[in-house]
């Protein structure tokens, strides 16, 4: 696949870092400035959420055919390719005049996000030996890209207070631009694609349909309600087209999914774990952040602000993972992390409408910054052990998936959660018992993300190999090497 497949290592996580920095933050970013942008563009109410929804549309559902065109046509082609064409949809969208334009170019990032994400992850396993140079890099992925969501929510309320709406999408663009010029720096060049590999045109069709729809269905709960007819077609509609997708890469020559890479426990446990990990963190961002501005009474740049305690605590878990990660495994620094972040979470469901920020918010985004540093800093590692370098997009895009979907349902399920046990009513102290107890389910979720970790994950480094696929062979589970 490579020409030269270390290529400068340090260049090669540099550039990943920055990317997967910018995608992170676009998550954010945009929430703190919804109110400026109905205001200066006319947004319907029911429409304003597609800002955020197309983003999450495009880039969860091409995630797992960003991943296989990774390993076909090259990490470094894609992450190129994708970074353009996110940088030009944020340039297009700090210049939309009318809400349909804004619209599209957020639907435009998504799209190149789900290329150039599993491509800097895959970079960065292709780069990196096994072991503990990849456990450390790995571990300054992970707290970046956690980092950038914390941060988007600083940077979303200074800009939308100070420099207007529009810099939330320009500001990318010097990130894209920081990104792109550390490629040339050392991150190697890709060979032309092997003769007679060709892709999954049905499992591509199949898997973006089925998440897609998995996503469109999710994010309309704000709207139409999980019990809406609407609602349940599409959620059985995208049930149907994944279970196909499945039927159908038991029979591709060369899967978008080899289904036999979740047979390694480490690959189907970190997916299980990330997928938990990231509702609960999704969902608690937004919980949060609505008790600061609608209960506390604090601004947008106030609010963003008040991260920075958690951004701060989860760098600190992550390094603090990324050392035991790369003496141990990455099972010693989930589980207590997961506990420590369900922790955090818990305290926070103690809010309450007279209470404080150094009461209420200080002391548990402390504590749930520095388990989730140690959550996601080892499981990017524990997905990927033992995954061939043929197949590194393979699993990122299913480990990127994993996350987003994570992401998506949690945000959804938790905040319809929240409504209902605030009911009609809008007074702080209503709004106030609906955090609370959206805020008590995210602790709860990582709760069971240190079940799994416990109970799937191995305990011994000897156990982290995963199976690889073999020569050529009639085994429909595992397919045919890419």
């Amino acid at each position: 696949m490579y020409k030269n497949l270390r290529g400068r290592p340090r260049s090669v996580l540099a550039a990943a870092a920055v990317a997967q920095f910018v995608f992170a933050l676009d998550m954010s970013v945009v929430n703190v400035a919804l109110p400026a942008i109905r205001s200066a563009l006319g947004f319907a109410p029911l429409d304003l959420s597609w800002i955020v929804h197309g983003y999450a549309l495009t880039f969860g559902g091409l995630l797992l055919l960003g991943g296989r065109a990774c390993d076909l046509y090259g990490h470094r082609r894609l992450f190129v390719v994708g970074l353009a064409v996110f940088g030009m949809c944020s340039l297009a969208g700090g210049l939309a005049q009318a809400p349909w334009q804004l619209i599209a170019a957020r639907a435009g990032q998504g799209l190149g996000a789900a290329a150039a994400a599993p491509a800097a992850l895959g970079m960065l396993t292709t780069a990196f030996a096994e072991g503990p140079r990849r456990v450390r890099a790995l571990g300054v992925w992970s707290a970046v890209n956690a980092a950038g969501g914390a941060l988007g929510l600083l940077a979303g309320g200074l800009l939308a207070e100070y420099a207007g709406w529009r810099w939330v999408m320009l500001i990318n663009l010097p990130i894209v631009a920081a990104a792109l010029a550390l490629v040339p720096a050392g991150v190697p060049a890709a060979a032309r694609p092997a003769r007679g590999e060709r892709p999954d045109v049905l499992g591509a069709v199949l898997a973006t349909g089925g998440v897609a729809l998995l996503v469109f269905g999710v994010v309309r709960t704000d709207i139409r309600g999980w019990g809406s007819r609407d609602t349940v077609a599409i959620l059985a509609a995208a049930a149907v087209l994944l279970a196909a997708f499945v039927l159908a890469e038991y029979r591709a020559p060369a899967p978008l999914l080899r289904l036999g890479l979740l047979r390694s426990r480490w690959v189907a446990g970190a997916n299980v774990l990330v997928f938990l990990a990231a509702a609960g963190q999704f969902a608690a961002f937004y919980l949060v952040s609505l008790y600061m501005q609608q209960v506390l009474g604090m601004g947008a740049a106030a609010t963003g602000a008040a991260f920075l305690p958690f951004s701060v605590s989860l760098v600190a878990g992550a390094v603090v993972a990324t050392r035991v990660t790369a003496a141990r495994t990455p099972r010693t620094a989930l589980v207590p992390g997961a506990l420590l972040a369900a922790a955090g979470l818990a305290w926070f469901a103690f809010i309450s409408p007279g209470g404080g920020f150094r009461t209420d918010v200080l002391g548990p985004c402390l504590i749930s910054g520095v388990g989730v540093g140690l959550v996601m800093a080892p499981v990017a590692a524990a997905a990927t052990t033992g995954v061939a370098s043929r197949e590194a997009g393979m699993a990122s895009g299913l480990f990127n998936s994993s996350r987003q979907l994570g992401g998506c349902v949690g945000l959804a399920a938790l905040a319809t959660i929240a409504a209902h046990r605030t009911g009609t009513a809008t007074d702080p102290a209503a709004l106030n018992d609906g955090y609370a107890l959206g805020l008590a389910v995210t602790a709860g979720l990582f709760v069971l993300a240190a079940v799994v970790a416990i109970g799937v994950l191995p305990r011994r480094q000897a156990a982290m190999a995963a199976p690889q696929p073999a020569a050529p062979t009639k085994n429909r589970l595992e397919g045919t090497p890419s």
